[in-house]
């Protein structure tokens, strides 16, 4: 039994911790820049100045970013989206002011009484303003469409009319013709207006809005209206800015500016609160009589300052330039009938300057 007797051989002696010690120290050695960017830079012994270069450069890129921090901070604090900015992102750009929009000046000519010249101020004031360089438009809102045949135009031939306008709804540049000025024109139909709009709503507004298709497009809109303070009158009030009643310088035809006063009241209370009267015109004056001269005085007494300062004297040249299709300026361009509207234009845009 020798091999009971054979000696334990002894296991191999442990290594020794240091080497491996070494091994450890000499890795972390080489992996400390990469995992620790915070720690402290040896300084270079060939280098004294070498270790205070770095520090400043650390504390100088620490402190660019710590700049990078708050910057990014204060610009998610300042800029964090809400609900509104998904809705409208554009809310903070700035807002584009759009240029105020030139309409144009509606002056009505009315008068209950006929005969009194409303038509034959009507064309011709408008042709004196587009003499003077002025876009005019003409609307003849009288069924007898006098203003329209003063044009050239037979009121028994057009398609399409004022009435299509007010009834239908119609856009008014489909009816307005060119001639001396440009003229919204009128039909027989018309006479059926006041009946066919007596169930629209708004119907007193109905020119009002069809004017606004071209107000942009001319410096002066001048109505005729009928002579009645009907519907039709109404409209003509409605829309406008300003007023100018022609008076025949008699007694009779003084007595109807009462009532539309009273008209025009109701209109300012109720449906046009900025409409006024421009003024009031004497008209077929004939200075060869009293009575005439009369006439005039009381006007003035009445009326005052609301008086025009032009007068328009009785002329033969007024009642042959519609037969010709045109106003007196062209018909008789140097005549006195020509010059008392162009009188009259002078102080209607001396008075809307002023």
């Amino acid at each position: 039994m020798g091999f009971l007797s054979r000696k334990k051989q002894k296991p191999p002696p442990e290594e020794t911790a240091e080497p491996m010690a070494e091994e450890l120290e000499e890795m972390e050695k080489a992996v400390a820049p990469a995992e620790d960017s915070g720690a402290e830079a040896r300084p270079d012994p060939a280098r004294p100045d070498a270790g205070a270069e770095e520090a400043a450069a650390d504390d100088a890129g620490a402190e660019e970013a710590a700049a990078d921090v708050s910057l990014k901070e204060s610009d998610l604090s300042e800029g964090r989206l809400k609900a509104a900015d998904l809705i409208a992102p554009s809310r903070h750009e700035a807002p584009v002011e759009e240029a105020p929009v030139k309409t144009a000046e509606v002056i009505a000519f009315a008068n209950q009484k006929g005969g009194v010249a409303k038509t034959t101020t009507t064309l011709n004031l408008a042709v004196a303003f587009a003499e003077s360089g002025h876009r005019v438009l003409c609307v003849d809102l009288d069924p007898q469409g006098n203003l329209t045949m003063s044009q050239g135009i037979d009121p028994d031939m057009v398609e399409k009319s004022l009435f299509d306008v007010l009834v239908h709804d119609m856009p008014i540049s489909e009816i307005i013709e060119h001639r001396e000025i440009d003229i919204a024109v009128s039909s027989i139909d018309l006479a059926g207006a006041e009946i066919a709009m007596s169930t629209k709503i708004g119907r007193e507004r109905s020119l009002e809005k069809a004017l606004k298709e071209v107000a942009g497009d001319y410096d002066f809109v001048c109505i005729d209206t009928p002579p009645s303070l009907g519907l039709l009158t109404v409209n003509a009030l409605t829309a406008a800015d300003k007023v100018i009643v022609p008076v025949q310088c008699e007694y009779l035809s003084m007595r109807g500016l009462v009532q539309l006063q009273n008209t025009l009241r109701m209109i300012q209370e109720n449906l046009n609160p900025d409409v006024k009267i421009e003024g009031i015109l004497p008209t077929m004056l004939d200075s060869r009589t009293v009575h005439a001269k009369e006439a005039v005085e009381l006007l003035e007494e009445s009326f005052g300052e609301l008086v025009f300062k032009s007068r328009i004297r009785k002329a033969v040249k007024f009642a042959e330039a519609p037969v010709k299709g045109s106003s007196v300026l062209k018909y008789d361009p140097s005549g006195n009938a020509a010059g008392y509207y162009r009188d009259l234009a002078k102080e209607v845009l001396t008075n809307g300057s002023s």
